[in-house]
């Protein structure tokens, strides 16, 4: 078990209705090797690395490292959510010492379209708000991403500016317990 502060992980998995959020294990290998390799997801975060790159470079218990949460739905994975430190060199802040929790997702193809990832996000935005109460959570997404947009909005994340970053318009929104 690592600490993050005050703050022990991993946390017990969590349930929602229909999902379990939970540390990764041995068992989600291939599906962050499929996350990593799929052109669909890899459409707004930088482009699909090839297949065989990722199979060689990744561990055998693929992210487990604190936030990051593996995303379940019947036993099998199907995304993953992380709640890291975005960098204070970034645009982007809400702080002016930068340095916000930064909630970033990503989501087999065959699960998009059925609200996995708004069911998720929010069991991880009230699990941060549990263990982190009163600080703010911060997300950065292509404005050209329809379906990042309509869930920001659906989260309730407010619009704090947008921006220019690795080549594309870019969407910066915060959302706060108080203003859920």
């Amino acid at each position: 078990m690592t600490e993050l502060g005050t703050v022990a992980w991993p946390p017990a998995p969590m349930k929602t209705e229909r999902l379990v959020l939970r540390e990764s294990e041995a068992r989600d290998r291939a599906a962050f090797v499929e996350l990593f390799a799929s052109p669909e997801v890899g459409t707004y975060v930088g482009g699909a690395r090839p297949r065989d790159e990722i199979e060689r470079g990744m561990p055998e218990v693929p992210g487990r490292r604190p936030r990051l949460f593996v995303v379940e739905l019947d036993g099998t994975m199907i995304g993953m959510i992380t709640l890291d430190r975005r960098d204070a060199e970034r645009k982007g802040r809400v702080r002016p010492e930068g340095g916000e929790a930064e909630l970033g997702y990503m989501f087999l193809p065959q699960a998009w379209g059925r609200g996995y990832a708004a069911e998720a996000c929010a069991a991880a935005l009230d699990w941060f708000t549990g263990v982190h109460p009163g600080e703010p959570v911060v997300l950065s997404t292509q404005t050209a991403n329809d379906r990042a947009m309509r869930l920001a909005a659906k989260l309730g994340f407010t619009e704090v500016e947008r921006f220019e970053e690795y080549g594309a318009e870019q969407w910066f929104g915060v959302w706060s317990p108080a203003t859920r």
